[in-house]
């Protein structure tokens, strides 16, 4: 990789960190989504954050049967707070099974 390259990436990934965090709060995510369409390394947060969005929604049937729902919740939760810190930190994180689910949004 070019040097030029490296430093394109990492200036985007410097500028985007608090806004790519913000994509792993549910419905925040789509602040990256909108305003950030230029930053790959929003795009890809605010794309898992999106796909945890959707998981929670859909999981808010799960939430009501006990321990499982409740395990659910958890999850989505640990998950959140990984993908804000993974984002701060400027680290590129896959959430297993979430990145494949979020490589299908074309936005």
């Amino acid at each position: 990789m070019s040097e030029e390259i490296k430093q394109t990436i990492d200036n985007d990934i410097e500028e985007n960190k608090t806004v790519a965090a913000l994509s792993y709060i549910w419905v925040l995510c789509l602040v990256p989504l909108i305003t950030k369409k230029k930053s790959k390394f929003a795009q890809f947060h605010a794309k898992q954050g999106l796909a945890l969005f959707i998981i929670e929604i859909i999981g808010t049937f799960v939430f009501w049967i006990p321990l499982i729902g409740w395990a659910l919740a958890i999850a989505v939760l640990v998950v959140s707070i990984l993908g804000i810190l993974k984002a701060l930190n400027g680290e590129w994180w896959k959430i297993p099974y979430v990145y494949d689910f979020s490589k299908k949004f074309n936005l």
